[in-house]
C-alpha cells in the first residue's frame, strides 16, 4: 500500500510539472487577463447572461491565446536563448520539444476556435481566428524587422474586450469599435514602456521595438507621451456615446491624466526607472478603466 502511495504521489507530481510547463508555454497569466478582458466586454453587451456561450468565451479565448503565445514560442526558440528574460521558457530550456510545442499550440488553437465558432458565434470565431494569425504569422516575424510590428500587434491585442462584446451580440457596431479603439490607444505606451525596460535585452536577439531608431531616446519617449495623451480623449469615447456615465468618464479622466503624468516623466529624464513606472501604471490603468466602463 504504502509503494502504490508513493507511485500515485509520483504521478501527480509529473502531472503538475508538466501543467507548470504548459501554463509557462501558453504564458497562463497574459492570457488570464486577456480573457478578463472579453468578460467584461461580454457583459458590457449581455441584457441576459448565456453561461454556455460565457463559457465558451472563458475557455476558448483562453485556448487561442495561449495558441497564439505557444506558436509563438516555437517560432522564436533559438532567439529565446539568447536573452535572459525569455531563456527560461520551456522550450529553450529543454522542458519541450518544438515538435510537442507545435502540436500542443496547434490543439489548443483548434479547441478554442471550435468553441468560439460553435458555442458563441460566427463573427466571435473570425475575430479569434483574426488574432491567431496576425500576431502569430505578422507580428512574430515582423519583430526582427521594424518597430511597426508594435503597431501590428496592437490589432490582435485590441480585439479581446470587442469579441467579447460580440459574443454576446452576435454583431458588429458602435460600442465594440470604442472598446477595440481604447485597448488599441493603450498599447502603444504600455508595449514601448515595457520594450524600454528590455531593450538591451531585445537587441541581443535583433528586435526592433522601440518607435526612434535611437532606442532609448528623447525621440520614442515623444511618441510614448503622445499616444498617453491621446488615450485620455479615446478612453471618454464610452461616456460620450452614452455607453457609461459621470462615474465612468471621472475615473478615466483621473487615471489617465495619472497614466500620462509618468510618461512626462519619462518624457523628461529618459531614465529606466520612469519607464518601469511607467510599465507598472499601464498594467494598472487599463482593468480600471475597462471595469469602469461596465459598473
Amino acid at each position: 500500500m504504502q509503494a502504490k502511495e508513493i507511485t500515485n504521489k509520483g504521478i501527480f507530481s509529473l502531472i503538475a510539472d508538466r501543467l507548470r510547463v504548459y501554463a509557462a508555454f501558453g504564458k497562463l497569466r497574459l492570457a488570464s487577463l486577456v480573457v478578463f478582458s472579453s468578460v467584461l466586454g461580454y457583459f458590457m453587451a449581455a441584457s441576459t447572461v448565456i453561461w454556455t456561450e460565457l463559457i465558451a468565451l472563458i475557455v476558448g479565448g483562453f485556448l487561442v491565446t495561449a495558441s497564439s503565445n505557444g506558436f509563438n514560442q516555437v517560432l522564436e526558440r533559438e532567439l529565446d536563448k539568447l536573452m535572459d528574460r525569455t531563456k527560461g521558457r520551456p522550450i529553450p530550456a529543454g522542458k519541450m520539444t518544438a515538435r510537442e510545442g507545435l502540436i500542443g499550440a496547434s490543439i489548443m488553437g483548434i479547441i478554442g476556435l471550435y468553441m468560439l465558432f460553435v458555442m458563441t458565434n460566427t463573427l466571435s470565431g473570425i475575430l479569434g481566428s483574426l488574432a491567431l494569425f496576425m500576431y502569430v504569422a505578422i507580428y512574430t516575424p515582423m519583430k526582427r524587422v521594424s518597430p511597426f510590428a508594435v503597431l501590428i500587434g496592437a490589432f490582435p491585442g485590441a480585439i479581446p474586450p470587442m469579441l467579447g462584446y460580440i459574443a454576446a451580440t452576435g454583431t458588429f457596431g458602435l460600442a465594440p469599435g470604442i472598446l477595440f479603439a481604447v485597448q488599441f490607444i493603450w498599447q502603444f505606451p504600455h508595449f514601448w514602456a515595457i520594450a524600454w525596460k528590455a531593450h538591451d535585452d531585445y537587441q541581443k536577439a535583433g528586435f526592433h521595438l522601440l518607435p526612434s531608431p535611437g532606442g532609448r531616446d528623447f525621440a520614442s519617449a515623444v511618441q510614448i507621451a503622445t499616444y498617453s495623451l491621446f488615450l485620455i480623449p479615446v478612453s471618454c469615447l464610452p461616456y460620450i456615446f452614452g455607453l457609461s456615465g459621470m462615474i465612468s468618464l471621472v475615473v478615466c479622466l483621473i487615471v489617465g491624466l495619472i497614466f500620462f503624468y509618468y510618461s512626462l516623466r519619462l518624457l523628461k529624464t529618459c531614465d529606466l526607472k520612469d519607464a518601469t513606472k511607467l510599465m507598472f501604471a499601464s498594467f494598472i490603468y487599463l482593468p480600471i478603466v475597462q471595469i469602469s466602463f461596465l459598473f
